[in-house]
């Protein structure tokens, strides 16, 4: 679990599968209001307090966008009080609004350009040629949607070797960064920078 604060009302949790099967709960079981779910929302807000000082002291808003192949992003708005006074809640309980969303897109960070281009000399010649290009914060991101020419599992292992899982959403992505290949980005980089790279030569 990776816990990170967005702002003084807001805050990011990212779970893994593993995350969520140590605590013998599955991506399914999030859909559902079962007592599981709300002991694995009590200890990440205990986690959040312990870590970053946020208290779930009023109701909280959670989003929690399931992503294909990296685990769950949390998203964890603090309601402000209007009368600005800490009402008491019980640990026991927290009042939430839960809002779920599950994508099949496949996303992937990266430190540094020379790595996306090593992943596409590998993944072209599997038939992989789709793919977006994003920059955000000094960091490369690569978005690919499920269905491509090779399994997913293999797709992610291959990602693997070069990059690490996303932990950030599509959509903050989508409007914080900046867009470098609007599609078929795999394509793009072998062409650039491996087939023009070899006829130089």
């Amino acid at each position: 679990m990776r816990l990170e604060r967005l702002n003084y009302n807001k805050i990011k949790i990212f779970l893994t599968f593993d995350d969520l099967f140590e605590r013998g709960l599955t991506k399914e079981d999030l859909w559902k209001n079962a007592p599981k779910v709300q002991q694995l929302f009590r200890d990440m807000m205990h986690e959040a307090n312990k870590e970053l000082g946020f208290e779930a002291d009023g109701p909280i808003a959670v989003e929690v966008f399931s992503l294909q192949a990296q685990g769950m992003v949390v998203i964890v708005t603090k309601e402000l009080h209007d009368n600005g006074t800490e009402e008491d809640f019980s640990d026991e309980f927290i009042e939430m609004q839960v809002t779920l969303d599950e994508s099949d897109d496949i996303l992937y960070e990266f430190a540094c350009f020379e790595d996306i281009i090593a992943l596409a000399q590998r993944l072209y010649p599997l038939g992989v040629t789709g793919g977006k290009l994003y920059s955000y914060e000094s960091r490369f991101y690569l978005l690919l949607e499920e269905g491509s020419e090779i399994a997913t599992d293999s797709l992610i292992a291959l990602l693997a070797e070069f990059g690490n899982s996303a932990t950030i959403t599509i959509y903050r992505l989508a409007e914080y960064g900046k867009e470098l290949m609007f599609e078929k980005a795999i394509q793009q980089l072998y062409q650039y920078f491996i087939t023009e790279k070899t006829s130089t030569e």
